[in-house]
């Protein structure tokens, strides 16, 4: 919105300052975290009395989580209002990928809000049934990649891009749609499933969102595609405004997540969290490369599918107790051991993911 301003620039004043993206990335990114700090604490009382009892404890989890019974979920919202605010103030609003992933978010940020507010009222761990959740998450996807394919220039609209590969494209026709729906609803699911520690899922998501916010970047500037030898998509830098509004939103959230959390970020965060990551993967034409960056996530929803099927059909358990992270509760690890080495892992599968955007 604030791009806007341009108009009155004569090239030599402040005004000027609208037009450079990294200037815009960096007032998004504070605008978040600024946000964050100023409305975390009222949110939390808020929270606090409307819900009683907070986010109700799953019986069969480790024992250890009886004692975070009380705390307010539906911290997600602080994330999301401090992430939309900062997109439309600082983003191009011109400019068709910001909607997208900004509609994604926020879409798949109310199936987790209504998730969270039937497992508060109901004060059970059963909130809206998953076959709902999962259908309406497929919809929200479908139209987002028919959006995203109109979108891509010609040479690229329904093709799947290779890393390391810039002249490697396969051509998927209109079964883009449906791949890119898998990858907008599994990230979703993958945050989803990895929210389960204090400040757990909200640092590797801040993680990945800063690499797929570089890349877009880069993929979006042709001097940087050319030198870097990967696919030019015109228009996707200015995601580097939301990737920036999120790691700002992410960090004014976790001020208040860190442990002991004094909130959980519950479904209305993971969700719509997940889900703007796999948006914009699709965007970047860099599906790929999110499930080497989001591998964190990509080995969390794996390890739930691996213990259902397995118990399904030998009766007996692969892992102590997924998601994974339980599994090291049980073996006896600290919940701080945990979430830190999962940050390490996230940080260097970033790292890998970067490489991508390899020197011809």
């Amino acid at each position: 919105m604030l791009y806007l301003l341009t108009a009155f620039s004569d090239g030599g004043d402040i005004f000027n300052l609208f037009r450079y993206l990294t200037f815009r990335a960096g007032a998004a990114f504070f605008t978040a975290l600024i946000f964050g700090f100023l409305f975390g604490r009222p949110l939390i009382d808020f929270l606090r009395r409307k819900q009683g009892k907070g986010q109700p404890i799953r019986d069969d989890g480790p024992t250890t989580h009886f004692a975070k019974a009380g705390t307010p979920t539906m911290g997600g919202l602080l994330i999301l209002s401090a992430l939309v605010v900062s997109t439309l103030l600082w983003a191009r609003l011109d400019n068709p990928y910001v909607w997208i992933v900004l509609l994604v978010t926020v879409a798949f940020g109310l199936i987790g809000f209504a998730d969270d507010y039937a497992k508060v009222k109901k004060q059970n761990t059963k909130g809206v049934p998953g076959r709902v959740r999962f259908l309406i998450g497929l919809l929200i996807a479908a139209l987002a990649a028919i959006a995203a394919a109109w979108s891509h220039p010609p040479d690229l609209t329904l093709q799947l891009a290779l890393p390391f590969f810039k002249d490697a494209l396969i051509n998927l026709g209109w079964f883009f749609v449906p791949f890119a729906m898998v990858v907008i609803v599994g990230a979703a699911n993958a945050v989803n499933l990895t929210d389960g520690l204090d400040g757990l899922a909200i640092m590797p998501v801040m993680i990945a969102g800063t690499t797929l916010g570089v890349i877009a970047y880069v993929v979006g500037n042709f001097n940087l595609t050319d030198y870097l030898g990967v696919h030019f998509v015109p228009g996707t830098g200015e995601l580097l405004i939301f990737s920036s509004a999120l790691v700002g939103g992410g960090l004014g959230f976790l001020w208040y997540n860190a442990p002991p959390a004094a909130v959980f970020m519950g479904d209305t965060g993971s969700l719509a969290l997940g889900g703007a990551l796999g948006a914009i993967a699709v965007c970047t034409k860099h599906e790929i490369v999110l499930a080497i960056v989001g591998g964190l996530f990509v080995t969390e929803a794996l390890s739930v599918i691996i213990q259902v099927l397995y118990f399904k059909r030998t009766g007996r358990r692969v892992f102590l107790m997924a998601p994974i992270h339980h599994h090291f509760e049980k073996k006896g690890w600290a919940e701080p051991q945990i979430v830190i080495r999962f940050w390490i892992i996230s940080l260097i599968l970033a790292l890998i993911g970067l490489s991508t955007l390899k020197l011809r």
